[in-house]
């Protein structure tokens, strides 16, 4: 029973951090390619992060290239989205999900967790 469970999310003000959690039950996420996708409210769901299983390289889309980082805590079974100076155009659900798979990508994920709202407002 593969189960994925994001949290941190919360309210915050701009130029704020967040750091998010994805936990994994069911899987080892080591031997698992990961991403970060968020959807705001009446927009496409969009990839912004994930990182591979082949050479644990780190992907990022460019509206959030050089503010976020992702990474592993294997010990933890925990991938993990370090979010810093927010802006309010980062308000969304953010989801994690993951594949069993060698390179990473934002297409054709098996597992998906419920989500997590970060809200970023004045």
């Amino acid at each position: 029973q593969v189960q994925l469970v994001e949290s941190g999310g919360g309210l915050v003000q701009p130029g704020d951090s967040l750091r998010l959690f994805c936990a994994a039950s069911g899987l080892t996420m080591d031997v698992y390619a990961v991403a970060w996708f968020r959807q705001a409210p009446g927009k496409e769901r969009e990839g912004i992060s994930c990182i591979s299983t082949s050479d644990g390289s780190q992907h990022y889309s460019d509206s959030v290239k050089g503010r976020f980082t992702i990474s592993r805590d294997n010990a933890k079974n925990t991938v993990y989205l370090q979010m810093n100076s927010l802006r309010p155009e980062d308000t969304a659900i953010y989801y994690c999900a993951a594949d069993y798979r060698l390179w990473c990508g934002y297409e054709s994920y098996d597992y998906w967790g419920q989500g997590t709202q970060v809200t970023v407002s004045s």
